[in-house]
């Protein structure tokens, strides 16, 4: 029988997955539920020994042997910090320490309880990772922690290895061992061409076979730098019939329509993957990954340079170390056909929508006008599109690659990255931006380095008009003004200030005549067409071009 601590049974099992056989447990009350389990469970042979000091020590002399993980399991309180020692050491000799901590439940930190202190993060650089499991295991809660259970062993046993640290809250009873058996667990896959001797692309294999077994299979890609992934490599895998979901942050010169594929694909069941690989950093789009959550069952892949564990769709199986291009480029199967086809007629049908809306004057309409004449151009253009609406419309009207502050970043500094951008090229920069961005970044126009090739097209209709897509918000008195920040400031007078030419429109006569005047016009200095508009009628018209889809 094991402990009825949720959150130990997991670790237990995880360990188990992850080949662990030997621990080194150290006596106390908090940490009983942990030993407990590590002797019940059969798999791990455990070593009693009353010194922490000493037992870190002992742990790491094991590991040396047996060139394997191995736990040391401790109570709460100092005797974590008696650890320190061993844990260093092995840190600078690359040994697999799995540091164990019971901890008090985190709500009786610093409240003078008994041997309860901040634990989490003890040891600093000096573990490859740090994480603190949840007391309480609802759904998300034991997604969480086997996610970060799986983080923990992948860094101790990736690359040259070293020492980690698994945090576990455990509240009072202590004592009661009535589960029967432990949860069975999801592991999840690391590969690297650092653990194969010599390199050969056959440590790719499980991924490799997992893709061909494959009925359902997506690529996703996710924003990359324009060098990254090639448009040609997802030309070359469409050619091959595989479903390949990618947007303008991500793979440039491809027409992408991702938001209005998915808006039509909606929930549908038959278009739910068995199979996803994911390469590249953030998704624009929360449609993708709210579907992609829904298929609960598809076994998903991940590949970067890094080796990073990034669980976006919760259904994560592998991890593969190396350039996402060279992955992709390395697929040598065919996709499956009648499922590719079901795609491209839904991708085909947002294409030609998109083709064909006629949106009235509006934000939207301001961009569609940029993207078409920096179509006629015979270069790729730079542009640098803001959080918020601003990168919604690029993803719609972009047919290059787009730059986006898309990592963490809000509001502020995308001004301030066009800019810094356009120091070292004289090519044209754009900066697509929206009034709440601009002004909060207005600060980016306050220097001496600006050149005249940064161009700006500012949105303003006054406010945020992310916020009003929000249905609920309208019930709130604070809607408009604290929340969307209704304001009435314009950017004529700063433009004054920091020597920018200044052009404004207010209808589709003055903005059709002044694009022209920002994307073809030589000039001696930046350029800045400000393009007022109405929040809600802007609204109105970006969810017309999705009801009409």
């Amino acid at each position: 029988m094991f402990s009825d601590k949720e959150n130990v049974n997991v670790l237990t099992s995880l360990l188990v997955v992850y080949g662990v056989r030997h621990a080194v447990v150290c006596p106390g009350s908090r940490n009983a539920p942990i030993v407990h389990n590590l002797d019940a469970c059969g798999d791990i042979r455990c070593y009693p020994v009353t010194d922490e000091r000493s037992a870190g020590f002992y742990a790491m002399g094991l590991c040396q042997v047996l060139c394997e993980p191995v736990v040391v399991c401790i109570t709460s309180g100092t005797a974590l910090l008696n650890l320190c020692p061993a844990v260093a050491e092995a840190f600078y000799q690359h040994i697999p320490l799995v540091v164990v901590s019971a901890d008090r439940p985190n709500r009786w930190i610093n409240q003078l309880d008994g041997q309860t202190l901040p634990q989490a993060g003890t040891f600093g650089s000096f573990v490859r990772c740090s994480v603190s499991l949840p007391e309480s295991c609802d759904e998300e809660e034991h997604w969480y922690c086997n996610r970060m259970l799986n983080e923990a062993m992948i860094a101790c046993m990736q690359g040259s290895r070293g020492p980690v640290h698994i945090n576990v809250p455990i509240a009072e009873s202590l004592y009661t061992f009535n589960v029967k058996q432990l949860p069975k667990e999801r592991k999840i896959c690391f590969l690297s061409d650092l653990d194969i001797r010599p390199s050969s692309i056959q440590y790719i294999k499980p991924l490799q076979t997992a893709l061909q077994t494959a009925r359902r299979p997506l690529i996703v890609i996710g924003q990359a730098k324009p060098s990254a992934i090639a448009a040609c490599t997802v030309d070359w895998l469409t050619s091959r019939k595989h479903v390949v979901l990618h947007e303008a942050l991500s793979v440039g010169e491809r027409e992408a329509c991702l938001e209005e594929t998915m808006h039509l694909v909606g929930g549908k069941e038959n278009f739910l993957p068995d199979f996803i690989l994911y390469v590249g950093d953030v998704l624009v789009s929360k449609r993708v990954k709210q579907f992609l959550r829904s298929a609960k069952h598809a076994s998903c892949w991940i590949v970067n340079p890094e080796g990073c564990v990034h669980d976006t769709f919760k259904n994560l199986q592998g991890v593969v170390q190396a350039r996402p291009n060279d992955i992709l480029m390395s697929i040598n199967s065919d996709g499956n056909e009648d499922w590719f086809n079901r795609w491209e007629a839904v991708r085909q049908k947002a294409l030609e929508h998109r083709l064909d809306f006629q949106p009235d004057y509006s934000n939207m309409l301001a961009v569609k006008f940029l993207e078409e004449r920096l179509a006629k151009d015979d270069t790729v253009p730079i542009v640098h599109y803001a959080n918020s609406i601003s990168v919604r419309l690029g993803c719609i009207y972009a047919w290059h690659h787009i730059y986006c502050n898309r990592g963490v970043n809000g509001i502020e500094g995308s001004l301030s990255t066009a800019g810094g951008y356009s120091l070292a090229t004289n090519e044209r920069v754009y900066c697509v931006i929206g009034d709440l961005s601009f002004f909060y970044d207005q600060n980016a126009l306050w220097n001496q380095n600006l050149k005249s090739n940064l161009r700006i097209l500012l949105l303003n209709n006054h406010g945020g008009e992310i916020f009003g897509k929000f249905e609920g918000l309208r019930q709130s008195s604070v809607r408009n003004k604290m929340v969307m920040a209704k304001h009435s400031a314009t950017a004529e007078g700063i433009c004054q200030e920091n020597n920018i030419r200044y052009y404004s429109a207010d209808d589709p006569v003055s903005l059709e005549k002044h694009m022209e005047t920002l994307t073809s016009e030589h000039s001696d200095r930046p350029i800045l067409l400000e393009v007022f508009t109405d929040c809600e009628e802007d609204l109105r018209v970006y969810k017309e071009y999705f009801n009409t889809l």
